[in-house]
């Protein structure tokens, strides 16, 4: 890695909600770094407790106000990192505009590089506008999210004082960054997420914002020799898949695995009890426990996860399941907090999207989390199939 200031002290991802966290941290993971993600509340959040800390400050679910100020809040804290990164959604869900210049504003960097693009996604950026596959994502299904609907595709709207670039102008790059301000740059494959992170010659005087693709670019650059290889977890023998995610690629992730002879599982309501009692009977070695299919508000859809959360913890305390295959970041969230896990303990990133990991804390669970809007129908079957069994972590990526 190449820094201005010789001083080591790790590498910070400041998220807004689980998923971004993990997605974050997990190509420095793959990269030879140790990461964990954090979940303790911001007060007792260490500043450096793994060489990659990914923070998860859970600001998308807050008012537009409340998540400037603890983004500011966690930037300052974490200012004095080797390499300083804010995750935004690839989609741009979120308060993303109000979260980058609240973060610049608490980290005392230079300059500020916005690339969200996720290519492996189907996710780019051209000229500014985000791209999902070929559709501005402000008309998207993302446009249609019932808790964080997409209004905007188009960063120089969001930013309308930033310089737009891109890789055929990489080169200019340490001149802007000389200059101060707010950098947007365009990429629609991972080797222009690559000439970006090369072009610039010391990593700590940007606030780097973007999503996985930029995230996987920066730790590619800052790869270190690979150590002893980290201990893969028991296969599970009853592993719980939860999904709170309403979006249509998690649901027909779901109908896929549901299609299987050895699952079986619950739709929960705002009363768990059913739910729990009926999963309590079932015999089959899979059990899934999801939300209805149709869209909910939000107050809805957080009554819902807490249900979730009230029969995840049940579950779990009575060794009825022994791993967790959770999609949706705030589902996760919600549902491991009640397990009282302070973090998570990276493995590795077995598909793109997807994180597996130990829970910090004390019920020790294998888990692995899936952003919602990722990967194709057959993805939670493969999911199942590596937390069953003791496989290399790069036999799915």
């Amino acid at each position: 890695m190449t820094f201005r200031n010789d001083v080591r002290r790790g590498v910070a991802i400041l998220a807004d909600d689980l998923t971004s966290a993990g997605d974050g941290a997990a190509p420095f993971r793959q990269a030879g770094h140790g990461a964990r993600i954090l979940l303790a509340p911001e007060a007792e959040v260490p500043r450096y407790a793994a060489e990659v800390s990914a923070v998860d400050l859970g600001s998308r679910v807050l008012d537009e106000e409340a998540a400037a100020l603890r983004t500011w809040r966690a930037a300052r804290r974490f200012a004095g990192c080797e390499l300083l990164f804010k995750t935004v959604d690839s989609t741009l869900r979120g308060h993303v505009a109000a979260e980058v210049r609240a973060a610049w504003a608490g980290s005392r960097r230079q300059a500020v590089v916005i690339a969200p693009a996720f290519p492996a996604e189907g996710r780019v950026t051209v000229e500014g506008v985000q791209y999902v596959r070929g559709v501005p994502v402000h008309e998207s299904d993302y446009a249609r999210d019932p808790a964080h609907p997409v209004r905007c595709s188009d960063l120089a709207v969001l930013f309308p004082e930033a310089v737009l670039t891109g890789p055929d102008r990489a080169a200019e790059l340490p001149e802007l960054i000389g200059n101060g301000g707010l950098i947007v740059y365009s990429a629609a494959a991972d080797g222009d997420l690559d000439r970006l992170v090369a072009a610039v010659p010391c990593l700590d005087d940007v606030l780097w914002v973007g999503s996985p693709g930029l995230a996987a670019a920066l730790a590619r650059r800052c790869a270190r020799a690979p150590g002893s290889a980290a201990s893969l977890p028991a296969p599970a023998r009853r592993p719980l898949i939860v999904v709170g995610s309403t979006s249509p690629a998690s649901r027909r992730q779901l109908a896929k695995l549901r299609a299987g002879v050895e699952v079986q599982g619950v739709t929960v309501s705002v009363d768990p009890v059913q739910a729990l009692e009926t999963l309590r009977g079932l015999t089959a070695p899979i059990l899934t426990l999801q939300t209805p299919d149709e869209r909910h508000t939000p107050q809805t859809a957080h009554v819902l996860a807490r249900s979730q959360a009230t029969v995840v913890q049940a579950l779990a305390e009575d060794h009825t399941v022994d791993a967790l295959v959770i999609t949706g970041g705030e589902t996760a969230a919600t549902v491991l907090q009640p397990l009282g896990a302070t973090g998570i303990d990276l493995l590795d990133e077995p598909e793109p999207g997807v994180v597996r990991g130990t829970l910090i804390g004390r019920l020790p669970l294998p888990v692995l989390i899936k952003a919602g809007g990722f990967g194709d129908d057959a993805l939670l079957v493969r999911l199942c199939d590596l937390i069953r069994r003791r496989l290399d972590p790069g036999a799915h990526a």
